[in-house]
């Protein structure tokens, strides 16, 4: 059968894969080797001239980690994807990749910490600047803040820490009006909860850190594209340059990415220059671990979206709690798009306001017993973190303010737990905050 014809689970269970290529193995070996024998001189001109497929370095390139790129080209229905060694090196490389040579990113400031710290800071020393458009939750904010040098659009589908959902769609259309592609950093959503190319999207980034690998052990990205973006239209003007590394053999043309690889240009284009020459690259064994988290990702999805909606009644009911931000909350603003655009369910990392004071805020988180207190989300195990003094610790109080950050932040990402013993660890957590300070 083919791959189009079938269903997401059977998808992530089998998508990339065939045990004959690889010695009849039924689970996904692990090619843990530097490098390949070219086999003869005739092959490795074959190789090295891009007339036959196969495997040169584990550098750019393993048949482990290729596995783990062709089941998420599957799942998000993409045409290309290229793996790297985390979430923040799929981003460097999208961006650097859309705006090589200089351009500007525009995008909004509901983004994780370190991602908004890096493209304010950092990027711009490397020529790519950020605009931030002033109303996320106003499409037109982002068309009129678009410019000449505008490379490209970037939003999280659900964003850290507080679950906003923009209208996709139709920032999609202010980006494609313009020329440019939007990057949708889907890593809350996984492509599960949130087909981002049916979309709008035209590259997404994954930091397979998160719920993808779903276990807390392996740092992983992955940046997949759909084949769809016109990139001849003259804004990227590097994805038409001829490459003497691209020529054709029979006449020494040297030829553009989009001439030999036109279905995945962008993501073939990371990998034959980002990732081998910058080489943040994913190992043949932390590929492995993240396969393993894909097969069973649509089950933890499943019951950690129902976890968390338990969780969200309890703490709306809670007076020790001011607000909660999840679209599933009472009066939040973004159900109607959560409706639309997650109708499995807008996922299990939220915020919540704790009405206390900075001792009892102490006194809570170094309560709990069963959350993990500590900087990451998407885990088997549910965590909990206080957001502003740590996963965007890197913002001062005027960006905290501009992402809608607000001091009393408690980030919270439910796990596999049961939900009556989560809730019964954040009611004796809330009591001794409140009872010790009174005595």
């Amino acid at each position: 059968m083919s791959e189009k014809q079938l269903g997401f689970d059977t998808l992530k269970v089998r998508a990339g894969y065939q045990s004959s290529d690889h010695n009849y193995a039924v689970a996904v070996p692990i090619y843990q080797t530097a490098s390949y024998d070219l086999g003869s001189v005739e092959r490795a001109e074959k190789l090295f001239g891009l007339e036959e497929a196969g495997f040169l370095y584990t550098r750019i390139g393993n048949p482990t980690v290729d596995v783990l790129e062709q089941r998420l080209t599957a799942l998000d229905k993409g045409t290309g994807a290229v793996a790297v060694a985390s979430g923040m090196a799929a981003i460097a490389y999208t961006l650097l990749n859309l705006a090589e040579g200089g351009g500007r990113i525009l995008t909004t400031p509901q983004l994780y910490g370190g991602t908004f710290d890096a493209i304010k800071r950092l990027f711009p020393k490397f020529g790519v600047q950020v605009d931030f458009v002033e109303n996320s939750d106003d499409p037109d904010s982002f068309r009129q803040a678009i410019g000449p040098d505008t490379k490209a659009v970037l939003i999280e589908s659900i964003s850290n820490p507080n679950a906003t959902i923009l209208d996709v769609e139709a920032i999609a259309k202010v980006a494609h009006d313009n020329g440019i592609p939007l990057v949708i950093d889907n890593t809350f959503g996984t492509p599960y909860l949130f087909d981002s190319f049916a979309h709008g999207a035209d590259i997404i980034i994954y930091s397979a850190t998160k719920a993808i690998g779903g276990h807390g052990t392996t740092l992983g990205g992955v940046i997949v594209e759909n084949g769809q973006f016109n990139w001849d239209n003259g804004k990227f003007p590097h994805f038409q340059e001829p490459q003497f590394l691209l020529r054709d053999q029979n006449t020494g043309r040297e030829r553009s990415i989009l001439e030999v690889f036109p279905a995945a240009p962008f993501t073939t284009r990371i990998r034959l220059s980002y990732l081998a020459y910058f080489g943040a690259s994913l190992s043949p064994f932390d590929a492995f671990l993240l396969i393993q988290g894909i097969v069973t990702l649509s089950e933890r999805i499943d019951k950690q979206v129902s976890n968390a909606l338990k969780i969200v009644q309890y703490l709306q009911g809670n007076d020790k709690v001011s607000w909660v931000n999840h679209p599933a909350a009472e009066g939040n603003p973004y159900k109607t798009l959560a409706d639309k655009y997650f109708p499995k369910g807008a996922g299990s990392i939220f915020s919540f306001g704790f009405t206390g004071n900075d001792e009892q805020l102490k006194i809570f988180l170094n309560s709990v017993e069963l959350f993990s207190y500590h900087a990451n989300v998407g885990d088997a195990r549910s965590l909990i973190i206080n957001s502003p003094k740590t996963t965007h610790g890197e913002l001062n109080a005027e960006e905290q303010i501009l992402a809608g950050i607000k001091p009393e932040t408690v980030r919270l990402s439910i796990g596999l737990e049961n939900a009556d013993d989560l809730i019964a660890d954040l009611e004796q957590a809330f009591e001794k905050a409140f009872v010790e300070t009174l005595v």
